[in-house]
């Protein structure tokens, strides 16, 4: 079960910042190009609102049944010594935490906004926040696809 969760949550992964790039790509040229609001728009938004909620809740599953969470969770003052014990505990899943509230921010935002310029400007940097968020914690340094080995 762990290697089958480990995999969905390394393709998704890959499926979030697909979303990110196209929601970020839409937020910027609609804002530096004057574009009226559309439901193009607001779709890109909403899927990666979406994706990084069914991304954090297979992490947050993984975490239940991953070795190497239970090992760190079981000596937390050793496990702060290791830095990949260490990134997984205190960085990734706070700053995963961050990127998801980001993107719920970011959708309220725009919905409040007055008009379309207002839109595409708080959809810009919302999502802007967000993507960075996700950039910061992903974990680089682990394999870059992981197909259920």
């Amino acid at each position: 079960m762990y290697v089958v969760l480990l995999s969905l949550h390394n393709l998704m992964r890959w499926v979030v910042l697909a979303l990110a790039l196209w929601a970020l790509l839409r937020a910027w040229s609609g804002w530096l190009g004057r574009r009226a609001w559309t439901p193009a728009d607001r779709q890109a938004g909403l899927l990666l609102s979406v994706g990084l909620d069914v991304q954090f809740l297979l992490g947050l599953i993984l975490a239940f049944v991953s070795p190497l969470i239970q090992a760190a969770l079981a000596d937390l003052g050793a496990a702060m010594a290791v830095d990949e014990l260490r990134f997984f505990i205190v960085e990734h899943a706070p700053l995963m935490l961050v990127a998801v509230i980001l993107a719920h921010i970011s959708s309220v935002a725009v919905r409040k906004a007055a008009d379309d310029a207002a839109r595409q400007r708080r959809a810009a940097l919302w999502i802007t926040l967000t993507v960075l968020a996700l950039l910061v914690a992903i974990p680089w340094w682990r394999p870059l696809l992981r197909l259920f080995s």
